[in-house]
């Protein structure tokens, strides 16, 4: 049906996560709460908890794009990036994560997870102005998916006051992501080194014409 028929389920639908979980039995209850046939859930949500728990994500995605575009980090690229992952951070309810973390944690929910994180990595990169064409395109998403995975995981943990232990976490795996990045500048400056890269990347190229997931347009 509507896309406001489906946003209106998915918020009813969320109130009950806290009480039901991530699951059917939400979405149900979420539909009785607003008139809605249940032969319509399954219209809106064919996944089921697994559908919910997305629709969660990718709300919270698409707040953070027009956040990035309206309000753009400032300062170092390694602060731009903290930033971001911690405004990513403050648009979602942590007992709504980790109700969806479990849902997505089920073995027939593992490429849905993997997927939902590497388009977070791809709104950000997009977001902070990533242009990448080549190898690079993928490696700096796959290599943010690892610190967001990690960062979420903290966070849902942290009791510190106004979580300043998952700021500081973040800060510490971006710094270490960038050394890497560094280390890896240097490489290719040795001699022989685009040719080789090209040899052995050259390959790869990032999607332009296609809208293949995670893939920002």
């Amino acid at each position: 049906m509507t896309q406001t028929n489906r946003d209106a389920l998915l918020d009813a639908a969320l109130t009950h996560v806290p009480f039901e979980g991530m699951n059917d039995r939400a979405l149900a209850a979420g539909a009785r709460d607003i008139g809605m046939s249940p032969s319509l859930i399954r219209v809106h949500f064919p996944q089921g908890g697994a559908g919910l728990a997305a629709a969660y994500h990718r709300r919270a995605d698409e707040a953070l794009r027009r956040s990035l575009a309206e309000t753009p980090p400032q300062g170092r690229f390694r602060d731009r990036i903290s930033q971001a992952v911690w405004r990513r951070l403050e648009l979602v309810d942590p007992e709504l994560v980790r109700a969806g973390a479990a849902t997505l944690a089920l073995p027939q929910n593992a490429a849905l997870a993997a997927q939902l994180v590497w388009e977070t990595a791809d709104v950000i990169w997009t977001g902070l102005g990533d242009r990448s064409q080549d190898v690079n395109w993928y490696s700096k998403r796959a290599t943010l998916t690892a610190v967001i995975s990690a960062s979420v995981l903290f966070w849902l943990g942290d009791d510190s006051e106004g979580h300043q232990d998952t700021r500081a976490f973040i800060d510490r795996r971006i710094d270490g992501v960038m050394s890497i990045e560094t280390v890896k500048s240097r490489l290719r400056k040795l001699p022989g080194a685009e040719s080789l890269g090209r040899a052995a990347f050259g390959w790869i190229k990032a999607p332009r014409t296609r809208a293949l997931p995670g893939k920002t347009r």
